[in-house]
């Protein structure tokens, strides 16, 4: 067996174990010991992963393997990985495992609530390891299903709304999705579904790239909150639990990135660089609105969602710009934003279930109460705007650089509108950091609340060590995404 395969193999024992589990002890050992054991797969598989690219394999895909599937179709399970994959699955590991333990003292439904969960972890990991147009779609499916229980049940406020809206917007992308693929598969004259064969073969015509690049773009898009297709986003973050979104923001949204990047991009390249400039123009504005939006929200977790709206953007505006610099900060800006979003959600989701509200106006003085939450809180917020020194800082430098090589006129006023939000941002931040963590107590009651518990401290800790690890040492990653995002800039023939 592919060792790759362990991705999907763990979290299908992981629903055995809980399907089993008689009580909330065994529930909780069979999540830490199946999120630990991803934890060390994906760990090892980083360090593989650059030990054989310093060992000078330039094979494109590491650990490739196929087996037939359904033949008349052509369809395989084929798996592999590059460099963009083995980061988003570091990436899926760090934020299952510590959701596990932000989910610790959640009820009711304990054990429902972690086999949806794990389900969803599922389709999340056998996203980025497939390479076959259909089993990439068959996980994708089966990572986004399981969210409509995940917040239609444990939830909280307009939960059947937001988890409604969410599944019937992203189930639209998804049909989307469908017509796309099977118009590249038909069109290309394929005898495979492997998306690195039909790049190699170059043979879409022109015209057809053109009609079905926009399906598969905005397919993807919807999920990774392309505007005008994101208003799902703030509701279902707002709605879900605190590790559902932490889940959803951190990984589930970088599928739709990755998706533009491997899928539309590097199956329809002339059709991406006639038609880049539609949709540069949608990101751009994301960019900021979200930025804009996150001003005016006096509700935590609005404010992370739009953020969330902004940030993302980001990566689909550095994808479109079409240099390695940045392609290869689109794919920090995913790893980053994933574990600030994380950790933002994770502190929220804390301090709400202390003070029982989420609104801006009623908080003040949290520091004085829970130094510990407060602290991680203001570190996130840090991160958040760009300081140097964390994760965030290093990601949208590379994306706004990479961008403004760009010679044209067009690319370069982009950069620049988009460069704005860097500054709304700290706005925000700091006036929300400002407003909860400092001053006078709003609300005598609150004196009696508790810090972090050894949980909560363990998954928070986990994250920040991750944010600014990434931010100290970034060389790793940025050497890791760089020889993956060649072979696909290569073949929209605009490489820089």
């Amino acid at each position: 067996m592919n060792i790759l395969s362990l991705f999907v193999l763990i979290p299908v024992l992981m629903l055995a174990g809980l399907w089993l589990a008689k009580n909330l002890n065994q529930v909780r050992g069979v999540m830490v010991a199946g999120s630990s054991a991803l934890l060390v797969l994906s760990i090892w598989l980083t360090v593989y992963f650059i030990q054989q690219r310093a060992a000078g394999n330039t094979d494109i895909m590491l650990l490739s393997a196929s087996t037939p599937w359904f033949e008349p179709l052509n369809i395989a399970y084929s798996v592999g990985v590059d460099g963009i994959s083995v980061v988003m699955l570091l990436l899926s590991s760090i934020i299952v495992f510590t959701g596990t333990f932000a989910s610790w003292q959640l009820k009711p439904l304990t054990k429902e609530y972690f086999l949806w969960f794990t389900l969803l972890s599922t389709g999340v990991f056998g996203f980025f390891i497939c390479t076959d147009l259909f089993t990439m779609f068959m996980f994708y499916e089966v990572a986004l299903i399981p969210m409509y229980l995940l917040i239609g049940v444990w939830g909280s406020g307009a939960k059947e709304y937001a988890a409604m809206k969410l599944t019937l917007m992203l189930m639209g992308g998804s049909a989307l999705l469908v017509i796309g693929i099977l118009g590249i598969y038909y069109f290309s004259g394929a005898t495979t579904m492997n998306v690195n064969e039909i790049a190699q073969m170059h043979n879409i015509p022109v015209d057809i790239q053109k009609i079905f690049f926009p399906f598969i773009f905005i397919g993807f898009g919807v999920l990774g909150a392309l505007f005008p297709f994101h208003t799902w986003s703030p509701d279902g973050h707002a709605s879900a639990p605190t590790a559902v979104s932490m889940l959803h923001a951190g990984v589930l949204m970088k599928l739709g990135g990755y998706g533009c990047f491997r899928v539309a991009m590097y199956l329809l390249p002339e059709a991406a660089q006639q038609l880049s400039w539609i949709f540069l123009i949608l990101t751009t504005i994301s960019v900021v609105y979200g930025a804009l939006s996150a001003c005016v929200q006096t509700d935590l977790k609005y404010i992370n969602a739009y953020s969330s709206v902004s940030h993302c953007g980001l990566v689909l505006f550095a994808l479109l710009m079409m240099t390695k610099t940045a392609a290869t900060g689109a794919i920090l800006q995913m790893l980053s934003h994933g574990l600030m979003t994380a950790l933002f959600f994770a502190l929220i989701g804390m301090i709400y279930g202390r003070t029982h509200t989420r609104d801006v106006r009623k908080l003040g003085g949290l520091m004085k109460i829970m130094p510990f939450l407060a602290v991680g809180y203001v570190l996130a917020g840090l991160a958040n705007l760009g300081l140097p020194g964390f994760s965030g800082f290093i990601a949208e430098m590379t994306i706004f650089v990479g961008s403004f090589e760009n010679p044209d006129t067009f690319h370069r006023v982009c950069t620049i509108i988009a460069c704005t939000s860097v500054v709304v941002t700290a706005v925000y931040i700091l006036r929300l950091v400002g407003k909860i963590l400092y001053g006078e107590v709003s609300d005598p009651h609150y004196l009696q609340l508790t810090d972090a518990t050894w949980d909560e401290r363990l998954s928070v800790a986990c994250l920040i060590f991750c944010v600014a690890g990434l931010g100290t040492f970034p060389l790793w990653a940025s050497n890791v995404i760089n020889d993956a995002v060649v072979p696909i800039l290569n073949s929209i023939y605009y490489i820089q």
